[in-house]
């Protein structure tokens, strides 16, 4: 998967993440390393996840290293879903720390998360004790998001859709920010061309793989919230 195909926008590796220069720490600003961030939450997902195992890991970069995106995807036994760990980082003061859970489908990588965005508000002198508090609270409610989008998955795949309840939905879903303008044809035509097998039937969870599709181009600034926004949305109208 590529996590950020927007303009501007590169892959990366932990060793890219390492060689971009912190910026300067202030009396009231503790900057915290991408590579540090990331690190910390594998090894601590490692730790307090033991039956799940680490089988990819993922980094997008904006503005010159300056931005960043990353998803740690953990697999246990043979499940299509694996369980996923959100997180993004700043060095020019656009974005706080933030992580979010949830799940990823190996065949083709589309992202979900579930909850809330669990957001660090000040990088203080405290803030890497503030992160382990932050990094904890989300591992430990990783599985039951993973648990909740399985469940979630299976009864998405019972609610068929025809085109016109997807165009629809596709217009409810740009109408409330989820997806950009020029994310409409990427959805558009995942949803008509699927690129993967497994999501030719005409139902709500091939819809939903549609947009994840989609939002793989959105900016780090702004692609947790939008995951989070279209599960919340597509939920929501199985509970209508």
């Amino acid at each position: 998967m590529s996590l950020l195909l927007h303009c501007g926008a590169e892959d990366a590796t932990i060793n890219d993440l390492a060689a971009i220069p912190l910026p300067q720490e202030t009396r009231t600003y503790k900057p915290v390393g991408h590579d540090a961030l990331a690190n910390m939450l594998s090894s601590m997902a490692g730790n307090l996840l033991p039956e799940f195992e680490l089988v990819n890991t993922q980094f997008g970069l904006a503005r010159d290293g300056a931005k960043m995106f990353g998803v740690h995807t953990f697999k246990n036994g043979d499940s299509a879903l694996g369980l996923s760990i959100g997180f993004r980082n700043s060095y020019d003061r656009s974005l706080s720390v933030g992580i979010a859970v949830g799940a990823s489908v190996f065949v083709c990588d589309n992202l979900m998360l579930t909850g809330d965005l669990t957001v660090l508000r000040k990088h203080t002198s405290n803030v890497h004790a503030d992160i382990d508090g932050l990094a904890l609270s989300a591992i430990y409610r990783s599985r039951s998001a993973f648990n909740q989008i399985k469940a979630d998955a299976e009864v998405m795949k019972q609610i068929p859709m025809s085109d016109d309840e997807a165009y629809r939905m596709l217009g409810l879903v740009y109408g409330r920010g989820i997806i950009t303008p020029r994310q409409i044809p990427v959805v558009k035509k995942e949803w008509l061309e699927p690129s993967h097998d497994a999501f030719e039937d005409r139902n709500l969870w091939s819809f939903y793989n549609a947009v994840t599709e989609a939002l793989k181009s959105s900016p780090p600034q702004s692609i947790m919230e939008r995951h989070l926004a279209i599960h919340k949305q597509l939920t929501n109208h199985v509970a209508a």
